[in-house]
């Protein structure tokens, strides 16, 4: 018998909506979100609207002042520089699990992903690409086993794929590269079972994409 999976519901495909405008940019860091025009353009109430951006609030994606209204959260320095911190405590955490528990099945999958990934850099597919990295990320918490750093990374992905986005429209093709080296390593490490060398790798790799992620900030915000 087939398990039961209920539909997504309207407020989560508004959330989820909201979510990608975000990511990509179409609503930009700090800008205010008004229920009002928002429920108007995609045809739904404004009930909707709250509880969509409640969820989004939760993902770190927008922050609600009082007597003012939601705003998109700013990415500036600090937000960059707590959320990489952030991950990388979390995901060395569970890559140690991982590597001392994986299974042939769990390194099947990895490198699958690592081959789509690669295709879809061959193919200059952006979008594929972030969304198999993402993909990629929650593979590795098979072994979490803990389910308050669980919970908190699928809370971080959102704003990870923000900032991810906004590192490889500045980047480019060097960013691209540099998340299949960090790949690549990460899958060597994992199957040798060499805790240490992934948690240096996963190290290098938040300190790398962080600071790429600032460089990207800093262009946008400098004058024409």
């Amino acid at each position: 018998m087939n398990a039961f999976k209920p539909r997504e519901t309207l407020t989560e495909q508004v959330a989820r909506h909201l979510e990608n405008r975000i990511a990509f940019g179409q609503l930009r860091s700090g800008e205010r979100i008004y229920e009002g025009a928002m429920a108007k353009e995609m045809d739904v109430s404004h009930g909707s609207i709250r509880e969509a951006l409640l969820l989004l609030e939760k993902r770190h994606l927008v922050r609600s002042v009082p007597r003012k209204g939601a705003f998109v959260t700013p990415l500036d320095d600090f937000f960059v520089r707590s959320l990489y911190e952030t991950l990388e405590l979390y995901l060395t955490h569970t890559g140690r699990k991982l590597v001392r528990n994986w299974q042939q099945d769990d390194m099947d999958r990895l490198e699958s992903l690592y081959q789509r990934m690669k295709t879809s850099f061959e193919k200059n597919d952006l979008m594929t690409f972030l969304e198999l990295g993402i993909e990629y990320t929650q593979a590795s918490l098979a072994y979490a086993d803990n389910y308050f750093i669980v919970t908190a990374i699928e809370d971080l992905w959102p704003s990870a794929r923000r900032c991810a986005f906004v590192a490889f429209q500045n980047g480019g093709n060097r960013v691209l590269e540099d998340n299949l080296a960090h790949m690549r390593e990460s899958i060597d490490a994992i199957r040798e079972r060499d805790e240490e060398h992934l948690a240096t790798i996963l190290h290098r790799y938040a300190l790398q994409q962080c600071q790429q992620v600032l460089e990207a900030i800093t262009r946008e915000q400098k004058p024409a």
